[in-house]
């Protein structure tokens, strides 16, 4: 489920002004014909569970208010024919929303022809709207429409204020309440929740050396980091000094040197275990970087690791690195 958009962020990305400070945080789901009931059901319940589970800490932990809002009120129809009272988007009498989930509709919506429109209108509605205040900073969020992962993604936005307002320990617990074995891939994600941007950029290298081994494109490195590519690309040569791309390269030599170096794999397999596809591409960039192929190298490292060892302590020459052989 992705972000859409907020009124206004603070340096980590998240709200200015947040609901953190206030004993009552308003969440309001905006629904349209077609929408996934599963997907706003499960928002609605984190929501509760969180408010159990303050109840039973600190009384004066932050609690939630959901509410169920339609472009004109009255009852939507979800995707499975259910139908849900809500009250009307009126920008005369609503008051300000800490956080808004926007249905965009589903399959049923999209045969029925008012897919289009409907959230249209209720954008246009949205952007006059005092439900999205300035001064009490609202978090929009897309309420994802009916698919086999519409439970993950829902729970995900909606637990990104449950991190903010109670912490990672209160949202891991209600992931595995509402999906069990969740926490385990929703954590990492929400981990970074409050984090600068150079956070996200030393955690998205970290990511690309420890998975240098499989394919990676620009775009899966952006969406670890919870960036725009554009705005990625950018960022990422401010804070590590190259491309995402060349740091990658650079993870899976590494990694080339190290196999070559302590093992006896065949260069061809030693490539595809490293992310460099085969023993011809590999043998490529080692010479074009440093002259000598990757067979070479391994005689060279291994002779000179000889030669230190006859001459300096065997502790001392294991701890020797790779690295420090230079081409």
């Amino acid at each position: 489920m992705t972000h859409a958009g907020t009124e206004k962020t603070g340096a980590g990305g998240l709200a200015t002004g947040d609901c953190a400070s206030r004993a009552l945080c308003v969440v309001g789901i905006v629904l349209s014909e077609g929408f996934s009931l599963l997907g706003a059901g499960i928002i609605a319940e984190a929501f509760q569970l969180a408010n159990e589970m303050s109840a039973s800490t600190r009384g004066d932990s932050v609690r939630y208010r959901v509410r169920l809002l339609s472009l004109h009120g009255g009852s939507v129809t979800c995707s499975s024919s259910v139908q849900v009272w809500t009250d009307e988007l009126d920008v005369r009498t609503q008051h300000g929303f800490d956080a808004l989930f926007i249905s965009g509709g589903g399959a049923g919506a999209a045969r029925t022809g008012r897919l289009p429109a409907e959230p249209a209108a209720m954008s246009e509605r949205l952007s006059a709207s005092a439900c999205v205040d300035t001064v009490r900073t609202t978090l929009v969020f897309d309420l994802p429409a009916a698919q086999a992962d519409d439970r993950f993604d829902a729970v995900k936005s909606a637990l990104t204020l449950v991190v903010r307002d109670h912490g990672l320990d209160v949202a891991r617990e209600i992931a595995e309440q509402l999906i069990p074995g969740s926490s385990a891939k929703l954590m990492p994600l929400l981990g970074s929740v409050g984090a600068t941007v150079a956070d996200k950029v030393r955690r998205c290298a970290q990511w690309l050396r420890e998975n240098c081994d499989r394919p990676i494109s620009v775009s899966d490195a952006a969406q670890e980091a919870a960036m725009s590519e554009r705005n990625f690309l950018r960022r990422f040569k401010l804070e590590m000094g190259s491309t995402p791309s060349e740091y990658l390269l650079q993870a899976r030599l590494d990694m080339t040197c190290r196999l070559l170096a302590g093992t006896e794999l065949p260069v061809d397999k030693i490539a595809r275990r490293s992310g460099m596809g085969n023993g011809d591409h590999l043998a490529k960039i080692f010479r074009k970087r440093w002259s000598i192929s990757p067979t070479e190298y391994r005689v060279r490292v291994r002779r000179d690791r000889d030669a230190l060892s006859a001459v300096v302590a065997p502790a001392t020459a294991a701890e020797i690195e790779t690295r420090d052989f230079a081409f």
